[in-house]
Formats: structure tokens, sequence, C-alpha cells
């Protein structure tokens, strides 16, 4: 089968399309025939070697950690699924025409598989993120970098809980933000002016999406660190703040009940581009450009 991979760190030009054996799913596992991959920053940052410090990548390595298929193997003890079943989950090396799942939930029929491909990740760090960060309904969160994948989930979910949300995103994304009930500013110079203006009452809690060095002033506006998460500035803890990671606790449950918010029309993935499995490199130099709005796809055909 052809699959992504890459021999060292580096960056994109270690990602090279190759052939190789299909891999087989072990005990509670299921293989799929791979319809779609989600693209996500930790897919750089591990290509990179920045997950180091607490993950060792073995070489040769495949890329990818979510995605949506059509299963055509079962592991021993696997019960809940059949092949030909369409699905979608966490699973390794996804970015390939067969992958291995994990952790999966069934994928509805009116779900592509390109939404249900980029569900996964979003749906997890965002509900754990607001799990951990500490704020309740009737408070105000800042999301600093709102507009991509992870940010737009955290906008939605949290208006689920009463919690109304300030977003940060270049001035060209602010009316998205606004369709999903947010209040857009700018960041950069003037934040704390913009927020007074934005939230006289104060921001009770914010989260880092981008990870673009701002822990310290996020801890000034909200006053208190240990309301302050990021999902991606591994230094938050240094400041005393909290940096939000895995495992996910339920994912079965999580997928499952995101995909029936789509379904229902409750919540909204936005795709804003999608590749073909040879130009993987391609979506990993956008996703690494960090100007992406929703979420980037590698589609499998």
């Amino acid at each position: 089968m052809k699959a992504i991979e890459f021999q060292t760190y580096g960056g994109p030009e270690v990602l090279h399309m190759v052939e190789v054996e299909a891999p087989h799913a072990g005990p509670g596992e299921v293989r799929i025939r791979v319809r779609a991959a989600g693209v996500n920053p930790s897919d750089w940052k591990r290509r990179e070697g920045q997950y180091r410090a607490f993950e060792e990548v073995d070489f040769p390595a495949g890329l990818g950690v979510e995605g949506a298929g059509i299963v055509d193997q079962l592991g021993a003890g696997v019960t809940d699924v059949a092949t030909g079943d369409a699905v979608f989950g966490f699973g390794v090396a996804m970015m390939a025409e067969q992958a291995i799942l994990t952790h999966w939930a069934k994928k509805p029929d009116d779900l592509s598989f390109e939404v249900a491909a980029g569900l996964p990740v979003i749906s997890d760090t965002a509900t754990r993120a607001l799990d951990q960060v500490g704020v309740g309904e009737g408070q105000t969160l800042l999301v600093s970098g709102a507009a991509g994948g992870v940010g737009t989930a955290i906008l939605q979910l949290a208006k689920r809980r009463g919690i109304a949300v300030i977003g940060t995103a270049s001035a060209a994304k602010h009316d998205y933000l606004r369709t999903l009930a947010a209040m857009p500013t700018s960041y950069g110079a003037g934040l704390e002016a913009r927020l007074r203006a934005l939230a006289p009452a104060g921001v009770d809690a914010a989260i880092d999406v981008a990870g673009s060095g701002i822990i310290p002033e996020l801890i000034r506006i909200v006053g208190d660190p240990r309301r302050v998460l990021s999902v991606a500035d591994f230094s938050a803890e240094q400041y005393g703040a909290k940096f939000s990671r895995g495992p996910p606790a339920d994912p079965v449950r999580l997928f499952a009940n995101m995909a029936h918010l789509c379904a229902i029309g409750a919540f909204t993935l936005r795709i804003e581009r999608t590749y073909p499995l040879d130009r993987a490199r391609e979506a990993q130099e956008a996703s690494q450009s960090g100007h992406v709005t929703g979420k980037l796809i590698v589609r499998v055909d």
C-alpha cells in the first residue's frame, strides 16, 4: 500500500510517499481502508522532534493520528463494528491507504468522510481544555488563536455550556468567528484595552490555542494563572498556568456525541482545504504556516 513516512526528524522535506506492507489489526483494534485523514499541528511538531522530551519516534515513522474510512479487518475481541462499516477515530499512521484505529465510532451516513476525519483531535482537545480550565455557565472565556480547528471547536462547545467567548484572530476572520457566536478581536499590541471594552466585568479564564508565547499576557488579563491553559505552549506550567495533555478519558463516547451534534447541525467543522495523499507535504506546510481557518484534510482515494 501507499503511505506517507519520514525516516529522520526535520522539515516537510523529510516526508515521502512510499510502498509498505499493510498493517494488521491487533487485539481491540480495527484496520480501515482510509478515505480521509486529519492534519494537525501535532503531526509536524512530532516530525520536527519537538516531542522528544516525552515521546520517541521509531523510524521509519508514519504520519497522522486521526482518520475515517471503511473497516476491512477486525482485531481479536472487537464486536461493536463489522467489516464494511464506516468509522472514524484515533489511529496510527493515518496518512496511508490502510491504517489501524485504536479508538473509533461509527460514522453517520450524512456525515462526510472528510468532516469525520477532522473531528477526533479537535473534539478531544477542546472538550478537555474546557473541562480543565475551570470556566462555567455565565462566565467569559478568552480563546487566543480561535479560528483554527481546535479554536472553533472550543467556541462552539463553550456556547453550548452557556459561556461567553472572546476569540482572537486576524481581522479577515472576524466575521467567521461571529458566525460561531464569539466576540472577535485582533491579537497583538493593545489586546488588554480591547478586552476591557468587550468585557468590562473582566475575563474569567483563557485558553491558548496558538502557542504564540502569550501566556504571561493571558495571566495578566485573567489575574490568576490557574485559570489560564494552553494546548500548544509547553512552557505554560513554568508560569503557573496549565498545559492540557491526553490521553482522552472516553473517546468512543466523545466521538459519537460529536458526530450526533454535526448530524443535527449543532456543531460545524469548516474544511478549509483537502489535499490528495501524494501532496501531504503541502498540507503540512499549510498547517505549519499558522493561518488555517478550520481544518485541513488529506484525502485518500
